[in-house]
C-alpha cells in the first residue's frame, strides 16, 4: 500500500491552480469511436450510457473495459466522457453511464437521489458488458469521478466482477449530508434537515409540488463561498454547463430536499475492506476541499491500496484540466490489474 505524490506539470505550491486552466471537458477523440448503448438494470430502468472503443481494437479478441462514472448531479457529457475517451486512447473499451434519475437514463421525478440505484447502475453495465463478445468478463474496472466513487466503492462491495476500482476526486455524498465538510454540521443540525425534509416529503406527497435546493446558483453573489464559486465555475459557465434534454439551467445538478435526505443512510466506506484482495486506487489533488474523503477511504481501506495526490490540483481540477490529470497512472493501474 502507498501513498503517492504526482507531479503532473508545474503546480503552484500551496494553492489550487487556476480551474480554467487546461479545461478540456467537451474533448473529441480522433482515436476512438463512441456508439450510444441502452440495457436495463435490475429494477427494469433504463441505464443510456456511451460505448467508447479505439478504432484500432481487436474485436476478434477479448479486451478489458472501464466502467466510467461522472460526478454527482452531473451527466456523463460533464467529466466521464473526458475520461472515457482519454482512457480508451490507451487501449481500453470504456462505457460511461448517466446514473438512474439523471441525463438520459430513466428514472421519474428526475434528479432523485437514490444512491442504492446508483450503485446498481455499474452492476448492470457489468451485465452489458460481459455480453459482448470483444469483452474479456474477467477483466471489467471502473472509474468513479466525484460521487461515483462512493457509488462505485458502494457496488465493488457486493459485485466481485469489478475487478479494479479507480476514484478521482471521490465525495462521500452520505458523510457530507451527515456531517459537512470537515465535520462542521451538529447532530441538532442533521436532525433539524431530516425534519425538514419529511415534512417537505409531505407536502410532496399532498400537493404534487417540489422544493428544490437550489445549492447552485444561476449566478454568483459576492457573498457565495468558495466551494461554490469552485463548482459554479464548472457547472454554470461554457467550461463545463450541459443541459440534458427536457431539462433547463436552473434544475441541472438540482435536487430534491426530499430525497437528499437519504444520502443520510449512505455509508459506502462501510466494510470497504472487504474488496481487498481486489485493487482501489484513489486520486485526488492536494488543495482540494474533498481530500478527507479519498484520506479516510484509504485509511479504511485493505490491502493492495494506493492513495495518490495531484499537486497543486483543487477538487474540480481533475473534472476536465487534462494537463492535470493522471492519465499515465489510470493507464498503468489498469493494464497491471486488467491483466489476462
Amino acid at each position: 500500500m502507498t501513498v503517492c505524490h504526482g507531479t503532473a506539470l508545474a503546480a503552484e505550491s500551496g494553492n489550487a491552480v487556476t480551474s480554467a486552466q487546461g479545461a478540456d471537458n467537451f474533448y473529441q477523440s480522433t482515436q476512438v469511436s463512441i456508439q450510444k448503448v441502452r440495457f436495463k438494470n435490475q429494477y427494469n430502468m433504463e441505464i443510456v450510457g456511451n460505448l467508447v472503443t479505439p478504432k484500432q481494437l481487436n474485436r476478434s479478441t477479448q479486451n478489458p473495459a472501464i466502467i466510467v462514472g461522472h460526478p454527482m448531479g452531473a451527466v456523463k457529457e460533464q467529466s466521464a466522457m473526458l475520461y472515457a475517451q482519454k482512457m480508451a486512447e490507451q487501449g481500453f473499451v470504456t462505457l460511461a453511464i448517466d446514473l438512474p434519475f439523471w441525463g438520459e437514463s430513466a428514472g421519474q421525478p428526475r434528479n432523485l437521489v437514490a444512491p442504492e440505484l446508483y450503485a446498481d447502475a455499474f452492476s448492470a453495465a457489468v451485465d452489458y458488458l460481459s455480453t459482448q463478445t470483444f469483452i474479456h468478463p474477467q477483466r471489467i474496472g471502473v472509474l468513479g469521478i466525484c460521487g461515483s466513487g462512493g457509488f462505485a466503492i458502494s457496488a465493488a462491495k457486493i459485485d466481485p466482477r469489478l475487478k479494479a476500482i479507480a476514484t478521482v476526486s471521490m465525495y462521500d455524498m452520505g458523510a457530507v449530508t451527515r456531517n459537512g465538510l470537515h465535520h462542521v454540521v451538529s447532530l441538532e443540525q442533521r436532525q433539524a434537515l431530516l425534519e425538514k425534509g419529511v415534512s417537505q416529503r409531505q407536502t410532496e406527497f399532498t400537493t404534487g409540488k417540489s422544493l428544490w435546493l437550489s445549492y447552485l446558483p444561476e449566478k454568483l453573489s459576492a457573498d457565495t463561498d468558495a466551494v461554490t464559486r469552485e463548482f459554479w465555475e464548472f457547472y454554470r459557465t461554457p467550461r463545463g454547463i450541459h443541459i440534458p434534454k427536457g431539462r433547463t439551467l436552473e434544475l441541472t445538478q438540482n435536487r430534491m430536499l426530499s430525497s437528499e435526505i437519504r444520502f443520510v443512510n449512505f455509508y459506502p466506506f462501510n466494510d470497504i475492506a472487504s474488496i481487498a484482495p481486489r485493487p482501489l486506487l484513489f486520486i485526488a489533488g492536494d488543495q482540494a476541499h474533498s481530500r478527507e474523503f479519498s484520506e479516510e477511504a484509504y485509511r479504511l481501506a485493505a490491502a493492495p491500496k494506493e492513495l495518490y495526490w495531484v499537486a497543486g490540483a483543487g477538487h474540480v481540477d481533475l473534472y476536465d484540466r487534462a494537463n492535470l490529470i493522471p492519465w499515465q497512472k489510470l493507464g498503468t493501474f489498469f493494464q497491471q490489474h486488467l491483466a489476462k
